[in-house]
């Protein structure tokens, strides 16, 4: 079974050259799940799936998910990060 990463709303793959495939022969393998899943994290991508393929049956096998760096919530953390509360208008 090959350990990959799914980008979760392309359905495309993390290539070994950096770049996002189609095909999933193309995508960079990875020893274990938690492997993989450390580098979905730092990715500019949204939700993200660790997938198992087994090429001699062509099935696909989630096995874990997650967001990574492009996410909407990581976004949001990011421009908040530093911020401060709404202070009132000053009474006249």
């Amino acid at each position: 079974m090959n350990i990959i990463i799914e980008d979760a709303e392309s359905l495309k793959f993390f290539g070994a050259d950096g770049k996002w495939t189609a095909n999933v022969t193309d995508g960079k393998r990875y020893a274990g799940t938690n492997q993989a899943f450390k580098a979905a994290k730092q990715e500019p991508i949204g939700k993200f799936n660790i997938t198992g393929y087994i090429p001699e049956t062509r099935q696909f096998v989630n096995l874990d998910h997650g967001r990574g760096t492009g996410s909407d919530a990581a976004k949001m953390k990011t421009a908040t990060a530093g911020a401060t509360a709404p202070v009132a208008p000053a009474a006249v």
